[in-house]
């Protein structure tokens, strides 16, 4: 395996992480006005991702930075042809991260409350783009011998990349209601395991419907069993939130994230952005690569930085691993 096969490998295992992780923050966003009553419940929700939610971030700082460096092709062509959904993203990333430090800096409702709509908005609208944004790369997009996109926004918004957003979309949200039912107690954490069995189902015909049609257009044999693989982890953590085992549930809505970037990432190679105009137009890990000696030196920082990281953070959800509800809200009585 070249090394450009392996930082494409790398790249797949980030954005993993990064969907994983973010997912339950978009979810959990999302939730605070789908499952919280009151502004208390709606404290809760938040503070489940309040010391984590920050951290979960760098896998996206991570991801970019990496397709900076290997793949500089890939970067360029794909910001300057995606840039107002990626912006649209950032901004929201950046509204989101705002209203989670300003939010209780005062004490009046409106203030909270616009915050709080914020929170929501700014969680619900990247969900979405991120699959728009995936099921465009997968599908391919009018890339011209250049390498630079000539399509336009609206050719972004074709019916598979528009599935795929609704796929991330429910399947973060579902994440993020399992995440609540793991992290709360009492009556909010009952609502979220009910919430969690409605959302599945709707998530696995989305699901099933786009990793069906992806396999037919683009998939091959690994990717089929990435596929089945998904599809068996999603009904397996709706079986196990139904048997009240909530951390068996996330752990599997974890791996049907996974194992869906998995054969996203698998029906894309050895392309990184196929060129609907021309096959022979296509970016592959080979023409957008960076120099062999640019990957030797970032794959030894990888090798040293990546765990102490992987360390750092897994200590960090050890520390705030306990549940919460209102009772632990000082004023929410």
């Amino acid at each position: 395996m070249e090394l450009h096969d392996v930082w494409f490998v790398l790249i797949a295992v980030l954005w993993t992480g990064y969907f994983f992780l973010e997912g339950f923050d978009f979810g959990v966003g999302v939730l605070t006005k789908l499952l919280a009553r009151d502004r208390p419940e709606k404290r809760v929700l938040i503070n489940t991702i309040g010391p984590v939610w920050d951290g979960n971030e760098v896998w996206l700082l991570t991801a970019g930075g990496a397709t900076f460096a290997a793949f500089p092709e890939w970067y360029a062509t794909l910001f300057s042809g995606f840039y107002l959904p990626l912006l649209i993203i950032l901004v929201c990333l950046i509204v989101r991260g705002v209203a989670f430090e300003y939010r209780a800096k005062r004490p009046e409702e409106n203030w909270q409350r616009n915050w709080e709509e914020a929170i929501f908005w700014t969680s619900l609208i990247p969900a979405f783009l991120w699959g728009v944004a995936f099921g465009n790369i997968v599908r391919g997009v009018k890339i011209d011998r250049d390498m630079e996109y000539v399509g336009n926004f609206w050719d972004l918004l074709n019916p598979y990349a528009l599935l795929g957003g609704l796929v991330t979309l429910t399947l973060f949200t579902f994440h993020g209601t399992v995440f609540a039912a793991l992290k709360t107690v009492g009556d909010i954490r009952a609502r979220a395991r009910a919430l969690a069995m409605k959302l599945g189902l709707v998530t696995a015909v989305l699901a099933l419907a786009f990793l069906i049609w992806t396999q037919i257009d683009t998939g091959d044999g690994w990717s089929l069993a990435a596929m089945l693989i998904a599809a068996v982890s999603l009904v397996a953590a709706i079986g196990a939130i139904k048997a009240g085992r909530e951390g068996w549930s996330f752990a599997l809505s974890g791996v049907t994230i996974a194992a869906a970037v998995a054969m996203l990432f698998l029906a894309l190679f050895p392309n990184v952005m196929p060129s609907s105009l021309d096959p022979a137009w296509s970016l592959t890990v080979t023409n957008a690569s960076s120099s062999p000696y640019t990957l030797k030196i970032m794959t030894w920082c990888a090798a040293i930085a990546t765990p102490l990281v992987l360390l750092y953070q897994g200590w960090t959800y050890w520390v705030f691993r306990k549940r919460i509800g209102t009772q632990h809200i000082a004023d929410a009585h």
